[in-house]
């Protein structure tokens, strides 16, 4: 099992980004996936998630009407669209399969 995050860089606040993670190793179409996020000195917290069928998403507070999370099951890929980031959303993003695996993260910098 791999989850490959990418996508992450600077930008300025009210920009966009978009991340992506790329799934392998297993039947991508038939688990929840998640993004979270852990900002330095901070403890990991939930971002949003999708079901299975990509019909039925759910958000953090913080995060909702900004970021939307997607998935395409043909690639194999689950993405997060952020808009009108803020600084308070600089942090390491890792996508999760299920309630396991974890990828290994991509910087998101919200900065002027």
């Amino acid at each position: 099992v791999q989850l490959v995050e990418s996508g992450g860089g600077l930008v300025q606040p009210g920009g966009s980004l978009r991340l992506s993670c790329a799934a392998s190793g297993f039947t991508f179409s038939r688990y929840t996936m998640s993004w979270y996020r852990q900002g330095a000195g901070k403890e990991r917290e939930w971002v949003a998630a999708i079901w299975s069928t990509g019909g039925i998403t759910n958000y953090a507070e913080s995060v909702k009407g900004r970021f939307t999370i997607s998935r395409d099951n043909a690639k194999n890929t689950v993405y997060l669209q952020m808009n009108s980031l803020k600084p308070e959303d600089t942090a390491v993003y890792y996508c999760r399969k299920g309630q396991d695996t974890w990828g290994q993260g991509t910087q998101v910098t919200v900065s002027s």
